[in-house]
């Protein structure tokens, strides 16, 4: 008998379970799409002067 054939089959191995629905090459995340120094300060100021509204409005 052999033993190898029974049971359930096997996963393939080193390939992911699902796609990401961020991964890197889609629509949502296209490639070399990335933002600049200033503006990822101008939103990080923006999200901080958001937070001191909102502390304030408490």
């Amino acid at each position: 008998m052999d033993y190898g054939k029974s049971g359930n089959a096997k996963p393939s191995k080193h390939a992911p379970r699902h796609n990401e629905h961020n991964a890197k090459g889609t629509d949502k995340n296209p490639f070399g799409d990335r933002a600049t120094k200033a503006e990822l300060l101008e939103r990080m100021k923006a999200a901080a002067e958001a937070r001191k509204k909102a502390a304030d409005g408490q």
